[in-house]
Parts: C-alpha cells; sequence; structure tokens
C-alpha cells in the first residue's frame, strides 16, 4: 500500500507521470487509490491540473478516503524512485493475478500453452493482453488502396547505414561494439548530432567520459579542429578556425543533446531521466544513446556478470518499447579479436554475446584496418552490420578522421540479403 501511495503522491507533483507511467487502475490493489487514479486519469485527459483542489471538486471527498488522505499523499512522493515504487506496486499486481491465472486454470481446466501465455502477459506489466483479429484488420484495410507514410527512423548521418537500416528505429535496441580506440565514442557523437539536427531529443549517458570531454570532441568533429589543439582553443587556433568557431557552437546548439555523466547509473534511473526529458521537450522525439553497455550499474550485485547483462539487455529492450524510440548503445568486445588473422569482429566476440544477440534488432560492430597496420593514411572504417532483424546485413564503409573525429559517410556497401 506504501509503494502506491508513492506512486500517486509523486503523480500529484509531477502530472505528467500520470500517462508516462503507463499504469492501469486494475494494477492497484487499494479501491480508494483506484478511484484516486482514475480521477486523475480523467482530469489529465481533459488537459486539467491535477491537484488537491481538482480531485475533491471531481468527487466526493470520502471517495477518496477525505480531503486529509488526499493531502498526505504528497508526503510520499519521491519522484527520484519514482520507477522503484511503481515496480514494488507491480511485484504486488503480478503476484495477485498469477494466482488468478492458475486459480482459473485449475477450475477451467487450461492447457499448458494458455496458462504459460497468461503468465507471460504479466511479465510485460499487460493489464490485458487482449487484441480482437477485427481490430487488427481495420487498421490495415486500406492499406494496398492509400499511399502510407513511410516511417522513418533517427537517421544516422551515414547514407548508406540508412539505406540498409532505415535510421534507427523507434522501439528497437541497437549495439554497436568494437575494440578499444576503434572510433565507438566519435561514431555516438556523429550518431546524436545528426539526429539533433533532424529535430530529434538525442539523449546520452556517458557512464565513462565527462559530460565537458563529449562537447569538446563534438567541436573537433564538427569544426574540424585537431583535439590537440582542443586543449587550450585560445592558444593553438590558427586565425581562420577562430573564425569557425562561433559557427560552429550555433550548429552544435542546434542539435539540443543532452547528457547525463554520472557513473554507475542503473536502467531504472536512466528511465526516470529520459521520461523528465521528454515532459520538458515535448516537441522532440528521444533517441538514447548508452556508453557503455558493462558500465551500466545493476543492483543485483548477488548474479554473476552473465545473468547481470541479460537483464540489463532485457531492460534496455524494454525501455525502447516503453518510450517508442531507438536505444543506441556501445559495448566492448573480448580480445579473442586480437587472436585472429582476420581481426574483424564476429558475433561471438561480444562480451556475454548470448543475451545481447537475443535482444538486440541491430548489432553493428566497427572495424579498422588502420589500427592494426598502422597506416596514418588509410582513413577506412567499416560498420559491419552482422545483425539486422528486419532489413539486410552487410558492410557500410565511411571516413574516419581519427585527429578530430569527424565521420563521413562514403563508397559502396558490400551487402547480402538476410535470411
Amino acid at each position: 500500500m506504501i509503494a502506491e501511495k508513492a506512486v500517486l503522491g509523486s503523480m500529484l507533483k509531477e502530472n505528467y507521470l500520470i500517462t508516462d507511467s503507463n499504469l492501469a487502475v486494475s494494477q492497484f490493489t487499494d479501491a480508494v487509490h483506484k478511484m484516486i487514479f482514475q480521477s486523475m486519469k480523467e482530469l489529465y485527459s481533459k488537459g486539467k491540473a491535477v491537484d488537491f483542489i481538482t480531485l475533491l471538486t471531481m468527487n466526493n471527498p470520502q471517495d477518496l478516503g477525505g480531503a486529509n488522505y488526499i493531502h498526505n499523499l504528497t508526503n510520499y512522493a519521491q519522484i527520484d524512485k519514482f520507477d522503484d515504487h511503481v515496480g514494488a506496486m507491480l511485484d504486488v499486481w503480478r503476484e495477485r493475478e498469477k494466482q488468478n491465472v492458475l486459480h482459473l486454470a485449475a477450475q477451467e481446466n487450461w492447457q499448458i500453452d494458455r496458462i504459460m501465455t497468461n503468465l507471460e502477459a504479466l511479465i510485460d506489466n499487460r493489464a490485458s493482453d487482449h487484441s480482437s483479429i477485427s481490430d487488427l484488420l481495420v487498421d490495415v484495410y486500406e492499406a494496398p488502396f492509400i499511399e502510407q507514410e513511410i516511417a522513418e527512423g533517427s537517421t544516422t548521418g551515414i547514407r548508406q547505414l540508412d539505406d540498409m537500416t532505415n535510421g534507427f528505429q523507434d522501439g528497437e535496441l541497437t549495439i554497436i561494439a568494437a575494440r578499444p580506440s576503434m572510433g565507438k565514442s566519435d561514431i555516438m557523437l556523429h550518431l546524436s548530432k545528426h539526429a539533433g539536427w533532424k529535430n530529434r531529443l538525442p539523449i546520452i549517458f556517458s557512464l565513462e567520459m565527462s559530460a565537458s570531454s563529449l562537447r569538446d570532441r563534438l567541436l573537433s568533429s564538427t569544426g574540424s579542429f585537431s583535439r590537440t589543439r582542443m586543449r587550450n582553443p585560445y592558444l593553438y587556433l590558427n586565425e581562420t578556425q577562430k573564425s569557425t568557431w562561433p559557427k560552429t557552437i550555433g550548429m552544435l546548439s542546434k542539435t539540443n543533446i543532452q547528457f547525463f555523466d554520472r557513473s554507475k547509473q542503473t536502467v531504472a534511473e536512466m528511465r526516470m531521466k529520459v521520461r523528465k526529458m521528454i515532459h520538458e521537450n515535448p516537441d522532440r522525439k528521444p533517441v538514447i544513446f548508452i556508453d557503455y553497455l558493462t558500465l551500466i550499474h545493476s543492483e543485483d550485485t548477488s548474479s554473476n556478470m552473465h545473468l547481470r547483462i541479460w537483464q540489463i539487455t532485457k531492460d534496455l529492450k524494454a525501455m525502447a518499447r516503453e518510450f517508442n524510440c531507438p536505444v543506441i548503445t556501445l559495448a566492448q568486445l573480448s580480445r579473442a579479436v586480437e587472436q585472429r588473422m582476420d581481426k574483424r569482429p564476429l558475433m561471438s566476440d561480444l562480451r556475454e554475446s548470448g543475451s545481447i544477440e537475443e535482444d538486440a534488432d541491430i548489432i553493428i560492430f566497427l572495424y579498422r584496418n588502420a589500427y592494426y597496420n598502422q597506416d596514418d593514411t588509410d582513413r577506412t572504417m567499416e560498420l559491419i552490420i552482422s545483425k539486422n532483424r528486419n532489413g539486410p546485413v552487410g558492410t557500410v564503409v565511411a571516413a574516419y578522421n581519427k585527429t578530430t573525429g569527424e565521420v563521413v559517410g562514403f563508397g559502396t556497401n558490400r551487402e547480402r540479403t538476410a535470411l
């Protein structure tokens, strides 16, 4: 009951949580709490403020537990722990629903597959997983006769990569993996600024580098400034470069990139921050970037690394679906790459690869031959698409300037159709 009070109290303080939580009235246990939440939803859907006064004027106060009860709910509010309280509340709901399913199954002698289907729906936090074929067919009845707008994903800024993936799609998890010094962070920054220039909201969770370091890298790649010169722009930038500095600043300000650079962040903390950013930027759809996978903190310290990564990738995929936006996560590769003649990465080189391969919609490996042969004139970067759930796999070639961090698409893509 305390978790339900904390959830309702947080909603009273931050009204956007009413819809962002994706809760259903039936998921509350207490009858009074169900009535309060139902009233909140009705007020919010009408565009009205949801507070102590509006709730009491909309209902008989006794139906909501009384004026003092409503007033005291805000004492339980903890916005930064909102997802934890929702999780605790859903745990109670799942257990209750599980018992209901098992009781009905025993009474009506259900087949095992029907029992499993109903129990699996609880894992997705769905109060109901029902869809009628009639309702689903209505949505596509006129599809062959009316031109439909093709849903384009978030642009990658590399045309051939866009051709193969149609951009990063909403609800999908993408893993970009490479050995150290291959350019993972620079690719992430390239993707984030191009998404921002297309009116997306890039949100970067940097668990290793500081926000100011990422800012300087963005300035280097966008203005074609050497990173060595960026150590002291006043001393090292020449007059021509200084003259382009304001333009570079102006271009980057238009990306509206948001940084969160605290280490050891959990997926639950990230969700809360994303939700706040969405509320503050309602006209922009988010694209979430995380640097990098194994630095995401897990509160389950009792499990081994394999189980923790398994749970984290599941949570990242769920976050992509919850916010209906792309989630792009960087990942390190194991040292097994270095033992082969051909050092282009393989799926088995992913650390804890089983869960990553299962949950990711797209897996992209980065490879630079120049890193191994120490050829500074070779600026070729290969983006090897090894998994693409909804499209072809193959290799896209880009130019990478390690001095500035700039990435530019060029050449042709060697493509093979995914079976």
